[in-house]
This record gives C-alpha cells, structure tokens and sequence, in this order.
C-alpha cells in the first residue's frame, strides 16, 4: 500500500470513529433530556399543588433538592453535547467574544482585562461555553470582586485571575466531573471545559497566576491567520 493509500485510509478510520462517538453522545444526551428530565418536572408539578394546599419546611427542602437536580440534568446534557468531537471550525476572533462572555455571566464588580486579538479556529458556540465556564468559576470560587485576565499563549490562551488558587494535589482533580469547593455547586464547570477542549483536540491545564491566583491553559490551539 502506497503512503497516499495509506493516510487516506487511516483518515478515513478516524472519520469513523470520530462519527461513532459523537453518535454515542448524542444517545447519552437523549438519555439524560429525556428519562431523567421528565419525571424531575413531574416532581415540580406535584409540589407546586402541594405547596397550594400548605406552607411547610419540608417542601422548602424538597424543593432546593429538586432544583439541584435540574442542575446536574442541565450540566450532564452540556457535557455530553460539548464532548462531542469538533468536525467543523471556523475563524474566531478572541476578545468580542471572552467581551460577549463576561456580558452573559453574573460578575457583579470584577474587572475583565483582555490581551488576546488573535482569531481561533473554534466551534464558536463551544468556545464560548467554555469561557463562560471559566469566568464563572473564577467568580463564584474568588468572590464578585476578582479581576479576570484573558491573554495569548504561544499556542493558545489562558484566563487567569487573582484568587487564593489551586493547591497543586487538586490541579488535576478540578477537571473531575462533581468536584466543587463552593456549596451547591453541581460541580460540572471544569469538566464541561475540560470536555470542550479534548473536544477541539486542545489541552487545558490549571497553574498558578502571576498573582498567586488559578491560571487555566489553553493550548493546542490552531490560530486563523
């Protein structure tokens, strides 16, 4: 078999694989909108016809549980949709959208500085789940106050900020689906980041800021020249 023969045909494999996977998502996502999902809404009609008839504490409770469990659906469907394996990019230019980002997320008095004009090769639907992700971890771990700061790598970008940061034993266990230093929080953030990126066929890694806070890395990136 001739090298052209060759590549052609382990291109072809990867196509199918790629395919095959992302087909399996898909299943997963359906699984979790639709048997988990139903029977959470049939909860929440019960207890608005409970809660008609008396006031009680126990709903109250039943009704935070039940609201944390519309958050780990709504989570687990964005992780198994981001994790579908990117097949289509195009140009994207970095700052309007980390700008577009901070405009949709809660960040209450924290500062945004952006040093990154460069275009990315991204799904961009994806990219800005991700950065949503990522300013909003960094507000809801550092509080409303925290400066965010978005820059170029060699092969990438990071978003930084400038909190307490990561202890280096939990720099890899960030990315783990579930794990949340802040109460109530599913915990999916990181790992909906982490999925995006492998998505993409980039690498995202957690260090230290220039101000002792949590840094994440985005590399692998392709840039739009």
């Amino acid at each position: 078999m001739s090298n052209i023969a060759r590549d052609i045909t382990e291109r072809r494999e990867r196509e199918e694989e790629l395919q095959r996977q992302n087909e399996r998502l898909e299943k997963f996502a359906k699984v979790v909108s639709h048997d988990l999902r139903n029977p959470l809404n049939v909860v929440e009609g019960r207890l608005e016809l409970a809660r008609a008839e008396c006031d009680s504490d126990q709903l109250v409770e039943a009704e935070s549980a039940l609201e944390r469990g519309q958050a780990l659906v709504d989570d687990l469907l964005s992780l198994a949709r981001e994790g579908k394996v990117v097949t289509e990019a195009e140009p994207v230019l970095l700052k309007p959208i980390v700008e577009q980002c901070w405009a949709s997320v809660e960040t209450g008095d924290a500062t945004l500085n952006v040093d990154a004009d460069q275009a990315v090769r991204a799904d961009r639907s994806r990219l800005k789940q991700l950065l949503e992700n990522l300013i909003r971890n960094a507000v809801d771990h550092v509080g409303p106050e925290v400066t965010v700061e978005v820059g170029r790598l060699a092969d990438g970008f990071y978003v930084a900020d400038d909190g307490p940061g990561i202890v280096a034993n939990d720099q890899e266990t960030v990315f783990e689906s579930g794990y949340s230093t802040v109460p109530d929080n599913t915990g999916f953030g990181l790992a909906i980041v982490d999925e995006i990126a492998d998505a993409h066929g980039w690498d995202v890694t957690v260090t230290e800021s220039a101000s002792g806070g949590a840094r994440f890395e985005i590399t692998g990136v392709q840039f739009d020249t």
